[in-house]
């Protein structure tokens, strides 16, 4: 099966005009500057939202760019309100405030959320703002129907190990179950699980994520079991198994674009239909009514100094080079980073706005996956995704 991994899907579905020409890219063996010190999961670099959730330490200007990953955090998130969801673009990162961070239109209907996706968007990403790094982790959904249209409960880390249930809207029977280490694509890794029509039932997913062993169940049947110890990659010296603290993802994107690699729309079942008989009130959608997570000890040996956060102490972006710390970060602006966590341009000691420090700073990208990441239409989902 062709396909490519949801970020850069992703990437290039949110290309758009509105990127700025010197916005810079980040990517295996070129940094982000300085100036611009964060890499998002689109491979662009910017300040601000950039440095938050999904932030990729090894492709920023320096590990500390990114700011701390708040840790896990055992809980059911009845999804029947968005009051405790915020947009990417008024997130600073007090995640002991907020549990989802949305892009896109997320909207309420029957003590649920609706993943919405009308013409010209990208659709919609709901996306944790505390990572998990193990744990059981359970969503009940339905998913949306009609070419091109994939709906998706994944597990991504800031270094892009991936844990996938996917589900593609031409096979209402199916969920596609996969799994990535570090971004790197493997089609071998895909196996379709069969369940009963996605879009009309509700069922649970769920992923049980353990340092040694990686199961997939849905509604409390295990259909697929994945052993670290069968993923060693001789080449790489390290095994192919999600091993870093993830942020829970649930989105609806279009797969089925034309702007898109065919091997991707031919995945997706074809170009999307925008006059679908699938489409209500204007839009795709698909239904979360609830996710639970339950946290597991960090694994045997983690370097632990505290208690508040996961943070990268090596380039390396492996199991081991995970520390958690007391360190927490919330940012003052969206000109802010990891690095200077208390900038604010507009806040200056007079307590007037800093026209200058504003204009220095202007260029900079802030938002990834909706300007210099992309565009979601009117918000994003994604990720791009």
């Amino acid at each position: 099966m062709v396909r490519y991994l949801a970020a850069a899907a992703l990437a290039a579905i949110l290309t758009s005009p509105l990127v700025l020409a010197d916005t810079p890219t980040c990517g295996p063996g070129k940094l982000c500057p300085q100036e611009a010190p964060c890499c998002s999961q689109y491979g662009q670099c910017g300040v601000g939202a950039y440095c938050l959730g999904g932030c990729d330490p090894l492709f920023s200007h320096q590990l500390d760019s990114c700011v701390p990953a708040p840790v896990c955090q055992t809980a059911d998130y009845k999804l029947e309100s968005l009051d405790d969801v915020k947009s990417i673009d008024t997130y600073l990162g007090d995640a002991s405030k907020i549990n989802w961070v949305s892009q896109g239109q997320p909207v309420t209907y029957n003590n649920a959320l609706l993943l919405t996706m009308a013409q010209d968007t990208v659709g919609t990403l709901l996306a944790s703002t505390h990572y998990v790094w193990y744990g059981k982790i359970s969503a009940k959904l339905t998913t949306s129907q009609g070419q091109g249209v994939v709906t998706a409960f994944i597990m991504m880390s800031d270094v892009k190990d991936e844990i996938d249930f996917e589900f593609v809207g031409v096979d209402i029977g199916h969920a596609q179950s996969n799994y990535y280490s570090q971004g790197v694509t493997n089609y071998n890794n895909e196996l379709n699980l069969t369940v009963s029509n996605t879009v009309q039932n509700v069922h649970e997913y769920t992923i049980d994520w353990q340092p040694d062993t990686l199961t997939w169940s849905i509604d409390g049947t295990v259909l697929r079991t994945l052993k670290r110890a069968d993923t060693w990659n001789a080449t790489a010296n390290r095994f192919d198994y999600p091993q870093t603290p993830s942020r829970i993802m649930l989105s609806l994107w279009p797969a089925g674009l034309s702007s898109n690699d065919i091997g991707t729309v031919n995945w997706a079942g074809g170009l999307i239909n925008w006059n679908s008989q699938y489409m209500q009130n204007g839009y795709y959608y698909a239904m979360v009514q609830e996710v639970n997570v339950q946290c597991y000890d960090p694994p045997s040996g983690a370097n632990t100094t505290g208690s508040k956060s996961y943070v990268y102490n090596n380039e390396a972006g492996t199991n081991n080079t995970v520390a958690i710390t007391d360190d927490v970060e919330i940012l003052a602006s969206f000109y802010a980073t990891g690095e200077n966590p208390n900038y604010n341009p507009n806040a200056a000691a007079s307590g007037s706005k800093s026209s200058g420090a504003a204009q220095a700073t202007q260029s900079l990208e802030t938002v990834p996956g909706m300007s210099g990441g992309g565009n979601r239409g009117a918000v994003l989902g994604l990720l791009v995704l």
